[in-house]
């Protein structure tokens, strides 16, 4: 039985983390793990998680609020290739917006960006409930999900 949890990256799994990768015809549109990884190093209030089935990392996340506009954000998500096509994405946003609302200090919604071209993730972010709002000045799809 699946039961897909989400575990913070630390000095035990950071490995595995960086080991996992989307389709190539996917790695132009989002960062690797690996970059993700140390990008958080240098953001508050950020914080790079493994989507995991089980004792096994399926997936990662990052989100966190943004030091510029105070929302909060999914700065990446991804599936690994061999998981992709379960429906593990949809179910791994859902995760992310139940701990944002844990941890939520009255923000009104979460935002996050896409490439316009990447209809798996526009499909999987409107089905988590997710509305386009705009093109952003740096090229991605902005979507919101309302609080």
């Amino acid at each position: 039985m699946e039961k897909l949890t989400l575990k913070s990256i630390d000095k035990y799994n950071w490995e595995t983390a960086i080991e996992l990768s989307v389709n190539e015809d996917q790695k132009r549109f989002i960062a690797t793990n690996l970059y993700s990884i140390a990008q958080v190093q240098f953001l508050d209030n950020f914080y790079v998680k493994g989507v995991y089935n089980s004792e096994t990392m399926i997936g990662f996340t990052m989100y966190g609020i943004d030091k510029d506009d105070k929302n909060y954000w999914i700065y990446r998500l991804m599936i690994d290739k061999n998981y992709q096509g379960n429906g593990y994405g949809l179910k791994a946003i859902k995760l992310v917006i139940e701990e944002i609302k844990r941890e939520n200090n009255d923000r009104p919604f979460i935002l996050i960006g896409y490439h316009p071209n990447n209809g798996a993730a526009r499909k999987v972010y409107k089905k988590a409930g997710f509305i386009e709002i705009s093109i952003a000045p740096w090229g991605e799809q902005l979507a919101k999900f309302n609080l």
